[in-house]
């Protein structure tokens, strides 16, 4: 009996130490597993955080006028360059992530800011090539492509399936290609780009309506109390409610490097549809006498894309200790956008 016991107590033993030491290498086997996948998500992380680098917008142009066996006509080289800013922001390393439901895309906060500014310079575009750029006049008929493509790009940014935002995208683009092709074939002369000051002037008025917000944005980072001058200079001018006579502006906190970044994508993307104007709207440019004034906007912007040495972005007061990015990046996109007021007065000369 004492021996059939012990034998037992022994079984009862070993298989609660083969248990025990079981379930200890299953939950080291978990521990690792989850550790790699942080590890992974981290280092993809930073990865598909580095912001997209510049790109020559003429080389560019010739490329894709080679691929297409085209000619590099008037309006080619700022089409190129639309089609080529919206594959970047559509293939670059992590693809899309504004839309993102898992991570690392969802963790990530500063290139889906950064994507959106770039949207928007997109959306501004296309809408002035299907509104003034491709049409000889008010009465004319709009580009069938152009009209395709520009509600395209205006899709919702967050749709994540069903569909995407990356498909309606990819369907815009297509449609600019298509109107690319058509541009430069002698045999397609419905298909036009108008390079004209008038049109060159409405197209800078939605950009300078966009560098003001921002630069508005940015600056109250700090939050500041601004006169309400909404109604100044018109007399019978009326609003819809009454507003106070001080109006106190301020970024919320957890959006100041959303709206950094924001600008960083929005000026990205400007620099090189700017570089592909001076191209396309040479002759009207020097005739203005105003081909400076565009390169003044160019160095401005890009000095908004220097390298970003602090791992966040930070937010001292005005004369504070501590830096103030968003004050630094909305001097420059203010005197861009000087540049810009100073650029549409010259075109509006004879």
């Amino acid at each position: 009996m004492a021996l059939t016991d012990l034998k037992d107590r022994w079984t009862d033993f070993s298989v609660d130490a083969r248990a025990y030491l079981g379930g200890s290498f299953v939950s080291k086997v978990i521990f690792a597993l989850v550790l790699l996948y942080l590890l992974l998500v981290i280092v993809l992380g930073f990865y598909w955080s580095i912001e997209p680098g510049p790109f020559s917008v003429r080389e560019n142009a010739t490329r894709m006028a080679a691929e297409q066996q085209r000619q590099v006509v008037s309006g080619y080289t700022t089409t190129a360059t639309l089609v080529r800013v919206a594959e970047t922001l559509l293939d670059k390393p992590g693809g899309y992530l504004y839309n993102d439901l898992f991570p690392p895309g969802l963790m990530i906060d500063n290139m889906p800011s950064w994507e959106y500014g770039v949207l928007i310079q997109m959306r501004d575009l296309s809408r002035g090539m299907r509104k003034d750029l491709s049409r000889s006049q008010s009465q004319s008929k709009e580009d069938p492509d152009l009209a395709i493509a520009e509600p395209q790009f205006n899709f919702d940014a967050n749709s994540w399936m069903l569909p995407s935002s990356e498909k309606e995208y990819r369907r815009g683009i297509r449609m600019l290609k298509r109107y690319l092709d058509r541009l430069s074939d002698p045999q397609q002369p419905n298909a036009q780009f108008y390079s004209r000051a008038d049109n060159l002037n409405n197209w800078l008025a939605d950009v300078s309506a966009r560098l003001g917000s921002l630069s508005q944005r940015l600056s109250a980072s700090v939050g500041k109390v601004r006169i309400n001058t909404d109604l100044a200079g018109d007399r019978s001018a009326t609003q819809s409610t009454q507003t106070s006579d001080e109006i106190v502006v301020k970024t919320p906190w957890l959006q100041i490097d959303d709206v950094f970044y924001e600008s960083r994508g929005s000026a990205w993307a400007l620099i090189h549809i700017l570089q592909a104007i001076e191209v396309d709207f040479a002759d009207v440019l020097k005739d203005k006498n105003a081909l400076v004034s565009v390169r003044q906007i160019i160095r401005e912007l890009e000095a908004t894309q220097e390298t970003m040495w602090s791992p966040m972005v930070l937010n001292g007061s005005g004369f504070g200790v501590l830096a103030n990015h968003s004050l630094v990046m909305a001097s420059y996109i203010s005197r861009a956008n000087a540049a810009i007021l100073d650029l549409r007065a010259l075109l509006t000369q004879g």
